[in-house]
This record gives structure tokens, sequence and C-alpha cells, in this order.
């Protein structure tokens, strides 16, 4: 039998999966597929922040990020780079590339382009199954 530590970090995991699976969802359903590039950037950008906040739900849930926090402390980003940093310098990597393509390129810029778009959600799905591998 899992300890609870055990079963909150397989919860955190299927949330994330679920996250990835809304972004997916969002992008074949709503944004609009033409080609090389997706139509609708309101979308694109849901779709981006919904997979990013899927990797923090995974790295929350493997890695107690909010556990050596204060009370109603926000976790920062460089929380995160530094918790990663410590157990794998090449997941460290994948996450800033993750953070720039999910969180700032499609979360803010909304950029249309389908490739540029499914590495990030590649990108997602590799952090979350590290995470599920370490937990």
């Amino acid at each position: 039998m899992k300890n609870t530590t055990d079963n909150t970090t397989h919860a955190h995991i299927i949330e994330a999966e679920r996250y990835l699976s809304n972004a997916q969802e969002i992008l074949s359903e709503k944004a609009g597929k033409s080609g090389r590039f997706y139509s609708d950037k309101k979308y694109v950008r849901m779709a981006g922040n919904t997979a990013w906040n899927g990797i923090l739900e995974a790295i929350d849930g493997t890695f107690n990020v909010r556990d050596s926090m204060k009370k109603n402390q926000r976790p920062d980003i460089k929380d995160y780079q530094q918790i990663i940093g410590k157990r794998e310098q090449s997941k460290l990597k994948l996450f800033n590339v993750a953070y720039d393509i999910l969180h700032k390129t499609l979360g803010y810029d909304g950029n249309l382009n389908v490739v540029v778009v499914q590495e990030g959600l590649s990108e997602a799905e590799e952090l979350i199954k590290w995470c599920e591998s370490v937990s």
C-alpha cells in the first residue's frame, strides 16, 4: 500500500495530465488549425497557460514546492528552477524551454505556429512524466 505522500503525488500527476489534455482539447476544438498555423490567438494563449499550469501542478505535487514557503507566499519561477536544478540539470533545461514556449510565447504572445505549440506540449508531457518517475 502506498503512503499518503505517494497518493498525493499521484493525484497531482493525474491532475497535471488532465491540464495537458484540456490544453490539447482547447487547441483541437477552438483554436482553428489551418495548415501550419492556428487562427485564434485567444485559444492558443489559453492552451499554453493551461499546459504550463499542468507542469506546475506536477512539480508542486512531486517536490512539495509550497512546503518550504511562508504562509500565503506564492512560488516564483526561481523557486521551481532551484528545486529542479538540484535534482537534475537536464530537466532544468527542459523546464526553462517549457517556460519560454508555454508561458511566454504561447501564454503571452499567442504564437500561432503549430510546430511551436506542439513542441511546448511535448515539453510539458516530458516534464510531467519525469515528475511521475521521481515520485
